[in-house]
C-alpha cells in the first residue's frame, strides 16, 4: 500500500445535496442486503439491525476521528455461534415450561458481547507491544481454519431452508451468479440485493409469501423490544450455566472478526490510498468495532463488522469522504423506526433465504481459503498441517457429534458447553503457541 494519494474526492463539499444524498443512498443499499438477512437466519429483530447498524457506524466515525470511511453492518461470522446457542436445551421458567429456543438468543447476545471485548483487549496490546508482537499469535494458519470452518458448520441449514422450494432458491443462487459474473457497476455491487428482490417477487407471484404480517404493520413504531435484550434475562429465570456457556461458545469467534476487520481496513486503505493502520491507528478501528459490537449485542442486534461490500462502493464512486458513509448510517436509522418495512423483510420466503445463504456460508469458507492462499502458508511444514487439521476436524467433527452440536462439561454447578468453532480455535492457537517454527510477520503496510 502507497501513501501517495490516488486520485478521488476526499471531501463532498461544494458537490450539492442531491448528489451527496444519492451517494449515502448508494452505501446503504451496497450494505442492505446482508445486513438485513443476518437477522432472518438467526431470528434477531431486523429494525433493530438496522437501527444498530446505523448507531454502530456513527460511532465506529466517532472513535476514529471521522477519518476511515468504512460501514459497519451484520456479522456472518457469528451464525455459528448463535446456532449453537439456540441448539441448547431450552431453560425452565418458574411455572415448569421451557423457554423456546428463539428466546435464548439474548444469551447468544451477552456472549457476542464479550466478543465485542476482545476487540478493546487486542488494542490495548496493539498500543503497548506493537501490531506485529501481537498478531504473531494469530498467523493465517490458525485464522484461516477457522473462517473455513465457520462456513462449513452451517452449510446444513442452508440446505435444510433451499429444500422448502428448490426451484426458488436455484433462481436466488443464479441471479447471484449472474449479476456477480456479469453485471457492471452497482449491479456487481449488490448481487445479494438484487437476488432477493427477484426472488421475492417470483414467490410472491406464484403465491409463495404470507402477505399477513405486512397488512397487520404499523408504519412507524420503535425497533428495540425489552424482550431481545441483554438486560431481559437477568431476572427470576436467569440462568448462570447459559450466560457462561454462551461466553466461551461465542468469544473465540471474534478471532475471525478480528482478522476480517484487519483485512477490511487494508482494502479500504488500498482504495483510498491513506494507511489507516497508522492513522487514526488498528488500535482505534478496532476499539470502534468493538464498541459497535458491544453496543449492538446489549440491545439484541447482530455483532457488527466493517463491510467489504462498501469498499466496492468506494472504488466505484472514488468518493472518500467518511461523511457520505455517515449519511448511509442516517438512512438505516431512519428505517429502523419502519416496522411494515422490517415486516417485508420478514416474510422472505424461506427458500430465497436458503438461496442467498448457500452462497454467503460457501463464500465464508472461501474467505478461508483465500486467508491461507494468500499468506503463503506453507504446508510442508508439520506443525502447520496438525494445527490447520485439528482445527477442522474439531470444528466440524463436534458440530455433528450429537443434536445440540457441542461437547459439555461441569465446573462445580454451572455446565458448559463448546460448539466446535470454539474448540477448534482454542486448540489451534495453544498449538500455534507451543509448537516450534512460528514464522509468521504481519504487514502493516509501508
Amino acid at each position: 500500500m502507497s501513501n501517495e494519494t490516488k486520485e478521488g474526492i476526499y471531501s463532498v463539499k461544494g458537490m450539492g445535496v442531491p448528489k451527496t444524498l444519492l451517494l449515502g443512498l448508494q452505501h446503504m443499499f451496497a450494505m442492505f442486503g446482508a445486513t438485513v438477512l443476518v437477522p432472518i437466519l438467526t431470528g434477531l429483530d431486523v429494525a433493530t439491525t438496522l437501527l444498530f447498524a446505523g448507531l454502530g457506524t456513527l460511532l465506529f466515525h466517532l472513535v476514529t476521528k471521522r477519518k476511515v470511511p468504512a460501514f459497519l453492518g451484520s456479522s456472518f461470522a457469528f451464525l455459528s455461534g448463535y446456532a449453537a446457542v439456540k441448539c441448547m436445551e431450552g431453560i425452565m421458567d418458574a411455572n415448569g415450561n421451557t423457554i423456546e429456543n428463539a428466546e435464548l438468543l439474548p444469551y447468544a447476545c451477552i456472549g457476542v458481547c464479550f466478543a465485542g471485548l476482545l476487540y478493546f483487549v487486542l488494542a490495548a496490546f496493539i498500543k503497548a507491544f506493537g501490531i506485529k508482537k501481537v498478531m504473531r499469535c494469530f498467523p493465517p494458519v490458525v485464522t484461516g481454519p477457522i473462517i473455513i470452518a465457520i462456513g462449513l458448520t452451517l452449510s446444513a441449514s442452508a440446505i435444510t431452508n433451499c429444500s422448502t422450494n428448490w426451484w426458488l432458491a436455484i433462481v436466488t443462487i443464479l441471479v447471484v451468479v449472474i449479476c456477480n459474473i456479469y453485471g457492471k457497476g452497482m449491479v456487481k455491487i449488490i448481487p445479494i440485493l438484487i437476488a432477493v428482490v427477484v426472488s421475492y417477487l417470483l414467490a410472491a407471484i406464484t403465491g409463495n409469501v404470507d402477505f399477513s404480517g405486512i397488512r397487520d404493520a404499523a408504519w412507524i413504531g420503535f425497533p428495540i423490544k425489552y424482550e431481545n435484550t441483554v438486560f431481559s434475562v437477568f431476572g427470576d429465570n436467569f440462568n448462570p450455566s447459559f450466560f457462561v456457556t454462551s461466553i466461551v461458545t461465542i468469544m473465540p469467534i471474534a478471532l475471525a472478526t478480528i482478522v476480517e476487520h484487519i483485512g477490511d481496513i487494508s482494502a479500504i486503505s488500498s482504495t483510498t490510498g491513506r494507511n489507516y493502520f497508522k492513522d487514526p491507528g488498528l488500535h482505534r478501528t478496532l476499539v470502534g468495532d468493538g464498541a459497535a459490537t458491544i453496543l449492538a449485542s446489549l440491545f439484541g442486534a447482530p455483532a457488527n463488522t466493517t463491510y467489504g461490500e462498501n469498499t466496492g462502493v468506494l472504488s466505484l464512486s472514488k468518493v472518500y469522504d467518511p461523511f457520505v458513509i455517515e449519511l448511509a448510517a442516517g438512512f438505516a436509522i431512519l428505517f429502523s423506526f419502519c416496522p411494515k418495512f422490517a415486516a417485508v423483510i420478514s416474510a422472505m420466503p424461506a427458500a430465497t433465504i436458503g438461496g442467498i445463504s448457500l452462497v454467503l456460508y460457501g463464500m465464508i469458507s472461501a474467505v478461508g481459503v483465500r486467508n491461507v492462499v494468500e499468506s503463503h502458508v506453507d504446508f510442508s511444514k508439520s506443525r502447520n498441517v496438525i494445527i490447520a487439521a485439528l482445527i477442522l476436524v474439531l470444528a466440524i467433527g463436534i458440530k455433528y457429534y450429537n443434536a445440540s452440536g457441542d461437547i459439555s462439561f461441569v465446573i462445580g454447578q454451572v455446565k458448559i458447553s463448546l460448539s466446535g468453532i470454539a474448540v477448534g480455535a482454542l486448540v489451534g492457537i495453544l498449538l500455534n503457541a507451543i509448537l516450534p517454527g512460528k514464522d509468521y510477520e504481519f504487514d502493516e503496510g509501508v
